[in-house]
């Protein structure tokens, strides 16, 4: 990553913030970047703002997270000795190539695990929206997570 460029919150780093609004302001304009890629790069499909770009499919995680974050659905965030400090998602690879996985999580006792059917099917539904398959799964300890892929007619094979 280069010093002062926008990253998503994947939920595995330091609460993101930036102050008054910054931060906001930053996801919006890095949507509203994605959307032009779309529009620039899907144009074979009927809505190429509904499908995930090529491009976005070989950054599944941070698209994804992108995603997340423009709807305003919070992620998890991590201290400097890896302790989770807030409640959110968190996306990180799947196991197969231009997927993504993810998870409810928060701090010890915080309640995530109780939160997380109902903060999964909102996430589901906001990946949905952008063109994503988004399924729900449930895993160890019967946590529940998410299994993000793009659609069956742009997965890269």
């Amino acid at each position: 990553m280069t010093a002062g460029a926008f990253e998503a919150a994947t939920g595995d780093g330091p609460a993101p913030g930036a102050p008054g609004g910054r931060r906001d302001a930053e996801v919006r304009v890095a949507f509203e970047g994605l959307m032009q890629i779309r529009r620039l790069t899907n144009t074979r499909a009927e809505d190429p703002q509904a499908v995930p770009a090529a491009w976005e499919v070989k950054q599944v995680v941070r698209s994804v997270a992108l995603v997340l974050e423009a709807a305003g659905i919070p992620a998890s965030a991590v201290d400097a000795e890896g302790a989770r400090t807030a409640t959110g998602y968190r996306v990180e690879a799947g196991e197969r190539p231009g997927t993504a996985r993810v998870q409810w999580l928060g701090p010890p006792g915080g309640g995530a695990a109780h939160e997380e059917q109902e903060a999964l099917t909102r996430c589901a539904a906001e990946l949905g929206r952008a063109g994503w398959t988004a399924l729900l799964y449930r895993g160890p300890r019967r946590r529940r997570f998410l299994e993000v892929e793009p659609p069956a007619a742009g997965r890269a094979r």
